[in-house]
């Protein structure tokens, strides 16, 4: 079972690490690497990926939404995220995304109880926000968007049932799919210090919020195990249309 992880940059992923573990625990004979890919170089990448015989791949930032074009069908998931992080290459090339779950289920252990009507904020409105925005609303969470667009943060909010982001009653849990260097107004940081609870979709050194905003915040480990566990049960599921492990 060959894989494999494509974005720029992609050499602080924990992704092989993860995925080998999984392979050792299954007792399948299989690879897992590490492949830089630049911007509009993904689709290309992909299908050389099937060409060579992968099983599968995950795609990271900022490759999301260009994977998308090379798929030949995509999953509700995928759709409604508007991006890809999980490929299977069987007879045809199949995207999902799974990162909203893992968001989710990163939540879920560290409040120990559902997201339903949990009051929970995402900064940012790319791939992973909407993937994120998207698990939220199927799990009747309420949700709240901030970014410096507004149009963009209108249309996430429209498209996922959120609001935008409220300063004058800040969300109990906030979660930041930010990029480590993304400029944080004062009044952004000053309102972070109230939430019960802020997750950083970084991890490793790429988690820089915590010592930005001074405050505690969870680092995205607990997310992208999560969400790698559910990429690698998605590529289980699919062996069945034609890749072997």
């Amino acid at each position: 079972m060959k894989l494999a992880i494509i974005g720029d940059p992609v050499e602080h992923s924990r992704s092989p690490e993860l995925h080998r573990t999984f392979l050792e625990d299954s007792d399948i004979d299989g690879s897992y690497v590490a492949l830089r890919v630049l911007p509009s170089h993904a689709a290309r990448a992909i299908r050389r990926l099937q060409s060579d015989g992968y099983t599968g791949c995950n795609v990271t930032y900022p490759l999301k939404e260009e994977a998308m074009t090379a798929c030949d069908a995509l999953t509700d998931e995928a759709k409604r995220a508007e991006a890809v992080n999980t490929i299977f290459f069987g007879r045809r090339i199949l995207g999902t995304n799974t990162d909203g779950i893992g968001a989710r289920m990163a939540i879920e252990s560290l409040i120990d109880e559902p997201v339903a009507l949990k009051r929970i904020g995402v900064l940012g409105y790319g791939a992973t926000a909407r993937a994120i925005l998207a698990e939220l609303h199927d799990n009747d969470a309420y949700a709240f968007v901030w970014g410096r667009d507004a149009a963009s943060v209108a249309s996430v909010c429209a498209r996922f049932e959120a609001d935008p982001w409220q300063f004058q009653n800040v969300p109990e849990i906030v979660v930041s799919t930010l990029p480590p260097s993304a400029d944080l107004p004062p009044d952004l940081v000053a309102a972070l210090q109230a939430p019960d609870v802020v997750l950083d979709a970084n991890y490793g050194n790429r988690a820089t919020l915590a010592k930005r905003i001074e405050r505690e915040v969870v680092a995205g480990d607990a997310m992208l195990e999560a969400q790698a566990r559910a990429s690698f049960d998605f590529w289980l599921a699919h062996l069945d249309e034609g890749a072997t492990p």
